[in-house]
């Protein structure tokens, strides 16, 4: 059963992981023994600070600093690790921003920004893993959605587009990759822990209160709880699984009814 979840050596580059979920995804991969690649874009620092904060917890990591939105990057990085580090064989597709403007004012380049990242990234960047991918029949892909993959609300109609479309394309390319023994799926975290939440993670907070609220777990989520669904979407246990959006979520989406602190 072990050898089944077993990623050991195994070459993960995860996308925008110099912080947040990205980096507790790839903390998760790395205690698994999957060797990390980092990749981030706005400074070589924060590669190098994330890189560091992995090594000390003895996992095998290294980093590469380029624009997941540029094809001419991007290609020359993946050819670049597959040389020095190896055949890549995991991928999270997990760079992303989110913009909260509302749609009336939102500028026309702010919204195409947002889906360049989001959406047309994950595109690229799977398309050159993908290649050896397929050369060596073999391969997992995760791309990073998110609730709003389902859903809208309010100021965040970019975001929302972006994931709705990178659900798409998650099903698109198992439609079109999977007869090459390459697992395509995506992972939809739902509210989660992280430095960017904390400010707003305390009683009395109207955010925070309404997440704890509407979450039938009735918390926020434990980065660590994204490593669990990234370690079966990468490994041997998930090689019949194709197309498919895993939300992490505490079970939000499966309820529209009261919140979890009522009778």
């Amino acid at each position: 059963m072990t050898d089944l979840f077993d990623i050991t050596g195994k070459v993960a580059l995860i996308t925008g992981s110099t912080h947040g979920l990205g980096l507790a995804m790839a903390k998760g991969l790395g205690q698994a023994g999957a060797t990390i690649v980092v990749n981030g874009n706005s400074s070589q620092e924060k590669i190098d600070n994330a890189v560091n904060e992995l090594k000390s917890e003895g996992i095998n990591v290294v980093g590469y600093k380029f624009n997941v939105t540029e094809e001419k990057e991007v290609a020359e990085a993946v050819q670049k690790i597959e040389k020095e580090v190896g055949p890549i064989a995991i991928l999270i597709n997990n760079a992303g921003i989110i913009k909260r403007i509302p749609l009336l004012e939102m500028e026309v380049a702010d919204f195409r920004e947002v889906i360049d990242i989001d959406l047309v990234s994950p595109f690229i960047v799977s398309k050159h893993v993908a290649k050896g991918m397929i050369a060596r029949r073999q391969g997992k892909i995760i791309n990073i959605c998110s609730m709003m993959s389902e859903l809208g609300r309010n100021t965040v109609s970019a975001y929302a587009a972006a994931k709705g479309g990178l659900k798409m394309l998650t099903k698109n390319m198992a439609t079109e990759w999977a007869k090459y023994n390459v697992q395509i799926n995506g992972i939809g975290p739902g509210y989660f822990a992280t430095e960017q939440t904390k400010p707003i993670r305390v009683d009395g907070h109207p955010f925070n209160d309404f997440i704890i609220s509407r979450t039938p777990a009735a918390k926020w989520g434990d980065p660590s709880d994204l490593a669990g669904a990234a370690i079966f979407l990468s490994s041997k246990a998930s090689d019949f699984v194709n197309g498919h959006i895993l939300y992490v979520d505490g079970g939000i989406l499966a309820t529209i009814g009261k919140p979890s602190n009522e009778e």
